[in-house]
């Protein structure tokens, strides 16, 4: 696996590349933005550690411009930041982050961290899998995900892997309540050491894109007290 390390500061930099090397992985190390995005179209990292305070283009920024240009390969993004606060926390997830670590943080975390985001289940290849509903169709082997349009004409979808692996997991088990721990179990995994609150962003993100009406949504339903459910009928 190809990871590519965006931070500016060498110590925290080579302590990364240290531990990730040690595990097997591949890593080329960044000092800024602009080197960032042009090594990534380069090499087509399978994941990126990105910095949020990093020179040129913050890690902001940069996150939303390999979002936006997603090709064959689409790489989970790590944020690293100093900033503990809860709306920061908020603010470095919604370019399309995957998952977030706050400085100081601990090596091996990091690498457990990155070992379940590239175990999730739904991202591996195998045998294709296509869910249809009435308004939606997924396929896991394509990793393409599609809308009806007005004219019944299937419109692809524009979103983040986690998103992508989010709808498939509900488009899978339809009417089935999850609550945030399950979600994080299924899309994370068991090294997940974040704040399960960041489950109500990506759904927050994802009605944004699906929900004719995102404050008032009418296929991801909020269950109170419990969770989250997936309703359309199938097709």
């Amino acid at each position: 696996m190809e990871i590519l390390i965006v931070e500016d500061e060498p110590e925290i930099a080579h302590l990364i590349q240290l531990y990730l090397e040690k595990e097997g992985f591949s890593c080329r190390v960044c000092r800024d933005g602009l080197t960032a995005l042009q090594v990534f179209h380069e090499q087509k990292s399978d994941l990126i550690i990105l910095d949020l305070m990093i020179p040129g283009l913050d890690g902001l920024e940069v996150c939303a411009r390999i979002r936006q240009k997603r090709g064959a390969k689409d790489p989970y993004i790590l944020m690293l930041t100093a900033k503990g606060e809860e709306l920061d926390r908020i603010i470095g997830l919604s370019p399309g982050a995957d998952d977030y670590m706050v400085k100081p943080f601990s090596p091996k975390e990091l690498v457990a961290r990155v070992r379940a985001l590239l175990r999730r289940s739904l991202r591996q290849g195998g045998q294709s899998q296509v869910f249809r509903t009435q308004h939606f169709q997924i396929d896991l082997d394509q990793r393409l995900a599609q809308r009806s349009s007005d004219t019944d004409q299937l419109e692809p979808l524009d979103l983040t892997t986690l998103e992508f692996d989010l709808l498939a997991t509900f488009m899978s088990y339809p009417g089935r309540v999850w609550n945030r721990t399950q979600l994080i179990d299924k899309l994370w995994g068991s090294n997940f050491f974040g704040d399960e609150r960041v489950v109500d962003t990506h759904i927050a993100r994802l009605r944004k894109k699906i929900e004719p009406d995102p404050a008032n949504p009418t296929f991801i339903k909020t269950v109170i007290g419990v969770g989250y459910k997936f309703e359309d009928p199938t097709a």
